[in-house]
């Protein structure tokens, strides 16, 4: 059975601008532009200083275009978790979700033991 992970990326554009003199983000937009990909100031300040979660393929390949570089140098994968796959975890997910009105634990009383003896 192969074991889980978690994947993470870094988002090395802020290095890769740097590294071919690129230090603001105002310096970046009219590059984006000429290729045709209008983003706010916002965005691109947002795209520059944050790792996105998603990246259109046009705006990632005029990236790459602008800065010369190719998408690994932009985009780097990592196992951020990695754990032996369990071998009590159920095969299927079906009835294992929380149900609404339905709580997972239960209050339960303690009764005592009719045929103990009673503590003195």
């Amino acid at each position: 059975m192969p074991d889980q992970r978690r994947m993470g990326y870094h988002w090395n554009l802020r290095k890769v601008m740097a590294s071919r003199n690129l230090w603001k983000t105002s310096e970046l937009q009219p590059l984006l532009k000429s290729r045709g990909i209008n983003l706010s100031d916002t965005q691109v300040y947002r795209l520059i200083t944050g790792a996105p979660e998603r990246i259109p393929a046009r705006t990632f390949a005029a990236l790459c275009d602008i800065l010369d570089c190719s998408p690994n140098d932009l985009f780097e994968p990592f196992v951020e978790i990695r754990a032996a796959a369990s071998a009590n975890a159920p095969r299927h997910t079906e009835g294992i979700a929380a149900v609404p009105n339905k709580p997972i634990a239960r209050r339960i009383k303690l009764l005592p033991d009719p045929n103990s003896a009673p503590d003195e």
